[in-house]
Protein backbone atom coordinates (compact mmCIF):
# COMPACT_ATOMS: atom_id res chain seq x y z
CA UNK A 1 0.00 0.00 0.00
CA UNK A 2 1.31 3.46 -0.85
CA UNK A 3 1.93 5.98 1.88
CA UNK A 4 1.23 9.71 1.80
CA UNK A 5 3.80 11.10 -0.61
CA UNK A 6 5.98 14.08 0.32
CA UNK A 7 5.32 17.37 -1.45
CA UNK A 8 6.55 17.74 -5.03
CA UNK A 9 9.53 19.85 -3.98
CA UNK A 10 10.95 16.70 -2.37
CA UNK A 11 9.67 13.82 -4.52
CA UNK A 12 8.47 13.58 -8.11
CA UNK A 13 6.90 10.47 -9.63
CA UNK A 14 7.45 10.19 -13.38
CA UNK A 15 4.19 10.49 -15.33
CA UNK A 16 4.34 6.98 -16.81
CA UNK A 17 5.02 5.48 -13.39
CA UNK A 18 2.22 7.45 -11.75
CA UNK A 19 -0.25 6.42 -14.43
CA UNK A 20 0.74 2.77 -14.08
CA UNK A 21 0.31 2.86 -10.30
CA UNK A 22 -3.07 4.57 -10.61
CA UNK A 23 -4.20 1.99 -13.18
CA UNK A 24 -3.04 -0.99 -11.13
CA UNK A 25 -0.34 -1.94 -13.64
CA UNK A 26 2.85 -3.64 -12.43
CA UNK A 27 5.75 -1.32 -11.64
CA UNK A 28 9.35 -2.33 -10.84
CA UNK A 29 11.72 -0.08 -8.92
CA UNK A 30 15.33 0.02 -10.11
CA UNK A 31 18.32 1.33 -8.21
CA UNK A 32 20.67 3.89 -9.71
CA UNK A 33 23.89 3.03 -7.86
CA UNK A 34 24.59 0.25 -10.35
CA UNK A 35 24.53 2.88 -13.10
CA UNK A 36 26.57 5.54 -11.32
CA UNK A 37 29.06 3.35 -9.44
CA UNK A 38 28.68 -0.29 -10.51
CA UNK A 39 29.15 -0.23 -14.27
CA UNK A 40 31.80 1.50 -16.40
CA UNK A 41 30.99 4.43 -18.69
CA UNK A 42 29.78 4.46 -21.45
CA UNK A 43 28.43 0.91 -21.05
CA UNK A 44 26.23 2.06 -18.19
CA UNK A 45 24.03 4.24 -20.42
CA UNK A 46 23.31 1.42 -22.85
CA UNK A 47 22.79 -1.09 -20.04
CA UNK A 48 20.39 1.27 -18.25
CA UNK A 49 18.15 1.19 -21.32
CA UNK A 50 18.43 -2.59 -21.55
CA UNK A 51 17.47 -3.00 -17.89
CA UNK A 52 14.35 -0.89 -18.34
CA UNK A 53 13.52 -2.81 -21.54
CA UNK A 54 13.82 -6.09 -19.63
CA UNK A 55 11.26 -4.88 -17.08
CA UNK A 56 8.90 -3.95 -19.92
CA UNK A 57 9.45 -7.36 -21.52
CA UNK A 58 8.25 -8.86 -18.24
CA UNK A 59 5.01 -6.89 -18.49
CA UNK A 60 5.64 -3.98 -16.12
CA UNK A 61 6.74 -0.34 -16.09
CA UNK A 62 10.30 0.47 -14.91
CA UNK A 63 10.92 3.15 -12.28
CA UNK A 64 14.61 3.96 -11.86
CA UNK A 65 15.08 6.01 -8.69
CA UNK A 66 17.65 8.75 -8.01
CA UNK A 67 18.07 12.04 -6.14
CA UNK A 68 18.74 14.99 -8.42
CA UNK A 69 19.40 18.48 -7.03
CA UNK A 70 17.67 17.64 -3.77
CA UNK A 71 14.57 16.06 -5.35
CA UNK A 72 13.81 12.32 -5.33
CA UNK A 73 12.79 11.12 -8.79
CA UNK A 74 10.81 7.88 -9.04
CA UNK A 75 11.26 7.13 -12.70
CA UNK A 76 13.84 8.87 -14.90
CA UNK A 77 13.81 10.24 -18.43
CA UNK A 78 16.67 9.64 -20.86
CA UNK A 79 18.47 12.89 -19.98
CA UNK A 80 18.25 12.12 -16.26
CA UNK A 81 19.60 8.60 -16.78
CA UNK A 82 22.53 10.03 -18.75
CA UNK A 83 23.25 12.46 -15.96
CA UNK A 84 23.30 9.67 -13.37
CA UNK A 85 25.65 7.70 -15.62
CA UNK A 86 28.08 10.55 -16.33
CA UNK A 87 28.08 13.09 -13.49
CA UNK A 88 31.17 12.49 -11.29
CA UNK A 89 29.47 14.35 -8.42
CA UNK A 90 26.69 11.75 -8.07
CA UNK A 91 27.01 10.39 -4.52
CA UNK A 92 26.11 6.93 -3.26
CA UNK A 93 23.07 7.31 -1.00
CA UNK A 94 21.77 4.81 1.50
CA UNK A 95 18.58 5.55 3.47
CA UNK A 96 20.38 7.55 6.14
CA UNK A 97 21.88 9.80 3.45
CA UNK A 98 18.78 10.64 1.40
CA UNK A 99 17.27 13.23 3.75
CA UNK A 100 20.61 14.93 4.32
CA UNK A 101 21.42 15.08 0.61
CA UNK A 102 17.92 16.36 -0.18
CA UNK A 103 18.21 19.11 2.45
CA UNK A 104 21.53 20.22 0.96
CA UNK A 105 20.29 20.11 -2.64
CA UNK A 106 22.71 17.37 -3.62
CA UNK A 107 22.40 14.58 -6.18
CA UNK A 108 22.93 10.91 -5.59
CA UNK A 109 22.30 7.35 -6.73
CA UNK A 110 20.20 5.05 -4.59
CA UNK A 111 21.37 1.78 -3.08
CA UNK A 112 19.27 -1.31 -2.36
CA UNK A 113 18.29 0.16 1.00
CA UNK A 114 17.26 3.61 -0.20
CA UNK A 115 15.61 2.29 -3.36
CA UNK A 116 13.51 -0.13 -1.30
CA UNK A 117 12.42 2.61 1.10
CA UNK A 118 11.58 5.11 -1.66
CA UNK A 119 9.81 2.46 -3.74
CA UNK A 120 7.56 1.63 -0.80
CA UNK A 121 6.90 5.31 -0.24
CA UNK A 122 5.64 5.55 -3.82
CA UNK A 123 3.55 2.37 -3.58
CA UNK A 124 5.86 0.14 -5.65
CA UNK A 125 5.96 -3.43 -4.38
CA UNK A 126 8.70 -5.08 -6.49
CA UNK A 127 12.33 -4.05 -6.89
CA UNK A 128 15.07 -5.53 -9.11
CA UNK A 129 18.77 -5.27 -8.36
CA UNK A 130 21.98 -7.18 -8.96
CA UNK A 131 23.03 -8.47 -5.54
CA UNK A 132 22.18 -7.56 -1.97
CA UNK A 133 24.56 -6.09 0.51
CA UNK A 134 24.99 -8.20 3.60
CA UNK A 135 27.22 -9.19 6.48
CA UNK A 136 30.83 -8.41 5.66
CA UNK A 137 33.64 -10.81 6.39
CA UNK A 138 35.04 -10.08 9.83
CA UNK A 139 31.81 -8.39 10.95
CA UNK A 140 32.20 -9.94 14.41
CA UNK A 141 35.01 -7.42 14.92
CA UNK A 142 34.03 -4.55 12.63
CA UNK A 143 30.21 -4.73 12.99
CA UNK A 144 30.10 -4.02 9.24
CA UNK A 145 26.62 -5.08 8.14
CA UNK A 146 24.92 -3.52 5.13
CA UNK A 147 21.93 -1.28 5.80
CA UNK A 148 20.19 -3.22 3.02
CA UNK A 149 19.24 -5.99 5.44
CA UNK A 150 17.65 -3.81 8.10
CA UNK A 151 15.64 -1.83 5.55
CA UNK A 152 14.37 -4.98 3.82
CA UNK A 153 13.29 -6.26 7.24
CA UNK A 154 11.06 -3.23 7.76
CA UNK A 155 9.92 -2.51 4.19
CA UNK A 156 7.30 -4.72 2.46
CA UNK A 157 8.92 -4.80 -0.98
CA UNK A 158 9.95 -7.95 -2.82
CA UNK A 159 13.59 -7.72 -3.95
CA UNK A 160 14.68 -9.78 -6.93
CA UNK A 161 18.43 -10.36 -6.76
CA UNK A 162 21.20 -12.83 -7.56
CA UNK A 163 21.73 -13.50 -3.86
CA UNK A 164 24.42 -11.52 -2.06
CA UNK A 165 27.75 -10.49 -3.49
CA UNK A 166 30.17 -13.37 -3.07
CA UNK A 167 32.75 -11.10 -1.42
CA UNK A 168 30.54 -11.11 1.69
CA UNK A 169 29.89 -13.59 4.49
CA UNK A 170 27.06 -15.48 2.81
CA UNK A 171 26.29 -17.77 5.75
CA UNK A 172 26.26 -14.81 8.13
CA UNK A 173 23.97 -12.86 5.81
CA UNK A 174 21.44 -15.70 5.58
CA UNK A 175 21.52 -16.10 9.34
CA UNK A 176 20.94 -12.38 9.80
CA UNK A 177 18.01 -12.42 7.36
CA UNK A 178 16.49 -15.26 9.37
CA UNK A 179 16.95 -13.27 12.59
CA UNK A 180 15.22 -10.31 10.94
CA UNK A 181 12.35 -12.59 9.82
CA UNK A 182 12.89 -11.93 6.12
CA UNK A 183 11.69 -14.83 3.93
CA UNK A 184 14.15 -15.95 1.25
CA UNK A 185 12.80 -17.66 -1.85
CA UNK A 186 14.83 -19.45 -4.49
CA UNK A 187 13.54 -19.03 -8.03
CA UNK A 188 13.58 -22.54 -9.51
CA UNK A 189 16.51 -23.41 -7.26
CA UNK A 190 17.25 -24.90 -3.84
CA UNK A 191 20.62 -23.14 -3.68
CA UNK A 192 21.21 -19.56 -2.61
CA UNK A 193 23.20 -17.86 -5.39
CA UNK A 194 26.40 -15.93 -4.80
CA UNK A 195 26.07 -13.15 -7.38
CA UNK A 196 28.70 -14.23 -9.92
CA UNK A 197 28.15 -17.86 -8.84
CA UNK A 198 24.90 -19.75 -9.30
CA UNK A 199 25.41 -21.65 -6.03
CA UNK A 200 27.02 -20.09 -2.96
CA UNK A 201 27.07 -23.45 -1.17
CA UNK A 202 24.10 -22.53 1.03
CA UNK A 203 20.47 -23.59 0.71
CA UNK A 204 17.36 -21.44 0.45
CA UNK A 205 14.51 -22.21 2.87
CA UNK A 206 11.77 -21.85 0.22
CA UNK A 207 11.52 -22.50 -3.50
CA UNK A 208 9.08 -21.09 -6.08
CA UNK A 209 8.71 -22.26 -9.65
CA UNK A 210 7.07 -19.26 -11.29
CA UNK A 211 6.55 -15.52 -11.14
CA UNK A 212 2.95 -16.23 -10.19
CA UNK A 213 4.03 -18.23 -7.14
CA UNK A 214 6.38 -15.46 -6.03
CA UNK A 215 3.64 -12.87 -6.50
CA UNK A 216 1.20 -15.01 -4.52
CA UNK A 217 3.65 -14.93 -1.62
CA UNK A 218 3.65 -11.12 -1.71
CA UNK A 219 -0.14 -10.78 -1.92
CA UNK A 220 -0.87 -13.47 0.67
CA UNK A 221 1.53 -11.95 3.18
CA UNK A 222 -0.10 -8.56 2.62
CA UNK A 223 -3.54 -10.05 3.20
CA UNK A 224 -2.45 -11.81 6.38
CA UNK A 225 -0.78 -8.66 7.70
CA UNK A 226 1.44 -10.61 10.08
CA UNK A 227 4.61 -8.59 9.49
CA UNK A 228 6.08 -5.73 7.48
CA UNK A 229 9.26 -7.39 6.25
CA UNK A 230 10.15 -7.57 2.60
CA UNK A 231 10.82 -10.73 0.63
CA UNK A 232 14.07 -11.78 -1.05
CA UNK A 233 13.64 -13.64 -4.34
CA UNK A 234 16.99 -15.15 -5.27
CA UNK A 235 17.41 -15.67 -9.02
CA UNK A 236 20.67 -17.40 -9.96
CA UNK A 237 22.59 -17.21 -13.19
CA UNK A 238 22.45 -20.50 -15.10
CA UNK A 239 25.43 -22.62 -14.07
CA UNK A 240 26.90 -22.41 -17.57
CA UNK A 241 26.81 -18.58 -17.42
CA UNK A 242 28.45 -18.07 -14.02
CA UNK A 243 32.01 -16.83 -13.65
CA UNK A 244 34.53 -19.67 -13.60
CA UNK A 245 34.78 -20.67 -9.95
CA UNK A 246 38.58 -20.86 -9.86
CA UNK A 247 38.87 -17.40 -11.41
CA UNK A 248 36.22 -16.08 -9.03
CA UNK A 249 37.89 -17.46 -5.91
CA UNK A 250 41.29 -16.09 -6.95
CA UNK A 251 39.85 -12.62 -7.56
CA UNK A 252 38.06 -12.62 -4.20
CA UNK A 253 41.31 -13.49 -2.40
CA UNK A 254 43.27 -10.86 -4.30
CA UNK A 255 40.51 -8.26 -3.92
CA UNK A 256 40.28 -8.67 -0.16
CA UNK A 257 44.04 -8.29 0.13
CA UNK A 258 43.80 -5.14 -2.00
CA UNK A 259 41.20 -3.64 0.33
CA UNK A 260 43.45 -4.24 3.30
CA UNK A 261 46.44 -2.62 1.58
CA UNK A 262 44.42 0.42 0.52
CA UNK A 263 42.53 0.75 3.79
CA UNK A 264 39.13 0.63 2.07
CA UNK A 265 36.15 0.04 4.33
CA UNK A 266 32.42 0.73 4.77
CA UNK A 267 30.33 1.73 1.77
CA UNK A 268 33.46 2.00 -0.44
CA UNK A 269 34.19 -1.73 -0.21
CA UNK A 270 31.71 -2.99 -2.81
CA UNK A 271 32.49 -0.41 -5.55
CA UNK A 272 36.24 -0.97 -5.14
CA UNK A 273 35.94 -4.74 -5.30
CA UNK A 274 33.62 -4.62 -8.30
CA UNK A 275 36.10 -2.32 -10.02
CA UNK A 276 38.89 -4.81 -9.30
CA UNK A 277 36.79 -7.69 -10.62
CA UNK A 278 35.98 -5.76 -13.79
CA UNK A 279 39.62 -4.84 -14.36
CA UNK A 280 41.05 -8.29 -13.61
CA UNK A 281 38.61 -10.86 -15.00
CA UNK A 282 39.09 -10.23 -18.71
CA UNK A 283 35.52 -8.96 -19.01
CA UNK A 284 33.94 -12.01 -17.39
CA UNK A 285 32.66 -10.27 -14.27
CA UNK A 286 31.10 -7.45 -16.28
CA UNK A 287 29.47 -9.96 -18.62
CA UNK A 288 28.01 -11.90 -15.69
CA UNK A 289 26.97 -8.71 -13.89
CA UNK A 290 25.02 -7.47 -16.89
CA UNK A 291 23.40 -10.84 -17.54
CA UNK A 292 22.22 -11.30 -13.97
CA UNK A 293 20.86 -7.76 -13.71
CA UNK A 294 18.90 -8.18 -16.96
CA UNK A 295 17.58 -11.55 -15.82
CA UNK A 296 16.49 -10.08 -12.49
CA UNK A 297 14.79 -7.14 -14.21
CA UNK A 298 12.85 -9.44 -16.53
CA UNK A 299 11.76 -11.68 -13.66
CA UNK A 300 10.81 -8.67 -11.54
CA UNK A 301 8.67 -7.38 -14.40
CA UNK A 302 6.84 -10.69 -14.52
CA UNK A 303 6.38 -10.80 -10.73
CA UNK A 304 5.12 -7.22 -10.55
CA UNK A 305 2.60 -7.90 -13.31
CA UNK A 306 1.35 -10.93 -11.39
CA UNK A 307 1.20 -8.98 -8.12
CA UNK A 308 -0.97 -6.39 -9.86
CA UNK A 309 -3.25 -9.08 -11.31
CA UNK A 310 -3.60 -11.00 -8.05
CA UNK A 311 -4.24 -7.80 -6.09
CA UNK A 312 -7.31 -7.18 -8.25
CA UNK A 313 -8.53 -10.74 -7.71
CA UNK A 314 -7.82 -10.64 -3.97
CA UNK A 315 -7.50 -7.01 -2.81
CA UNK A 316 -5.05 -6.31 -0.01
CA UNK A 317 -6.81 -5.83 3.31
CA UNK A 318 -6.33 -2.43 4.94
CA UNK A 319 -6.97 -3.85 8.38
CA UNK A 320 -5.80 -6.95 10.17
CA UNK A 321 -8.86 -6.97 12.42
CA UNK A 322 -11.53 -9.66 12.24
CA UNK A 323 -14.81 -9.02 10.41
CA UNK A 324 -17.22 -6.91 12.44
CA UNK A 325 -20.33 -8.73 11.29
CA UNK A 326 -21.18 -12.42 11.24
CA UNK A 327 -22.23 -14.25 8.08
CA UNK A 328 -25.96 -14.34 7.39
CA UNK A 329 -26.08 -18.06 8.19
CA UNK A 330 -24.39 -17.70 11.57
CA UNK A 331 -26.63 -18.78 14.47
CA UNK A 332 -27.82 -16.18 16.90
CA UNK A 333 -26.59 -16.66 20.45
CA UNK A 334 -29.21 -17.37 23.09
CA UNK A 335 -29.97 -14.51 25.45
Amino acid sequence: MSQRLPSSDLLVVHEEVREALDAGVGVVALESTILAHGLPHPDNIEIAARIEAAVRAGGSVPATIALLDGIVHVGLGAAEVERVCTDPEIAKLSVRDVGVAAALGRSGATTVASTSALAHLAGIRVFATGGLGGVHRGASETFDVSADLGVIASTPVLVVCAGVKSILDVAGTLEYLETLSVPVLGYRTDAFPGFYLSDSGHAVPWRVESAEEAARVVVTRDRLGTDTAGVVLANPLPAERQVDRDLHDRLVTEGLALLQREGVHGKDVTPRLLEYFHDSSGGESLRANVELVLSNARLAGEVAAEVARLSIVAPVSTSASAPTSAPESAPTAAP
